[in-house]
């Protein structure tokens, strides 16, 4: 599902998931979140780049995703590294688990953010690790086409 970068707020982003795993789809999924965490998220302090997804009991769950505790919150303030029940509908679930098993791949949140209702939505990717040889030619394919672009802009 395509979005539209106006309408959303970015709370947080796995920058690094783009070098580690190459991408095969990508799929957007709501969260389910207690109070405080909603107005936690709200402050933009939380982080998903340690975090993943995975597929228990027919169930898409987000695992040790860290949204901080509120600041404001009494003693009914949520554990900030909690596992957290992905919104997926249920062939959605039934192909990324399918994917999980057959494939080796595995669920990459890509990035965290609130759509244009307010509601809290998070972009997972189902991906797979890449060997070092193929950080490395990222990594070559990136410094090419930044000296590619710096040399058109001299030539003008």
């Amino acid at each position: 599902m395509a979005r539209s970068p106006d309408k959303q707020k970015m709370i947080a982003e796995n920058r690094k998931a783009r070098f580690e795993y190459s991408i095969e789809d990508v799929m957007e999924a709501g969260i389910v979140l207690q109070g405080t965490e909603v107005k936690s998220l709200r402050t933009g302090k939380s982080t998903i780049g340690e975090s993943y997804a995975e597929v228990r009991g027919g169930e898409a769950w987000l695992v040790n995703a860290n949204i901080p505790e509120y600041s404001h919150g009494n003693r009914q303030n949520h554990d900030p590294k909690r596992p957290r029940k992905l919104l997926l509908k249920r062939r959605q679930i039934d192909k990324l688990s399918g994917a999980i098993q057959r494939q080796g791949m595995t669920l990459v949140p890509l990035s965290m953010y609130f759509d244009a209702g307010g509601r809290a939505k998070i972009e997972l990717a189902l991906a797979k690790g890449k060997q070092l040889h193929d950080k490395r030619q990222t990594a070559k394919d990136r410094d090419w086409k930044r000296q590619q672009a710096r040399l058109l802009r001299e030539k003008g």
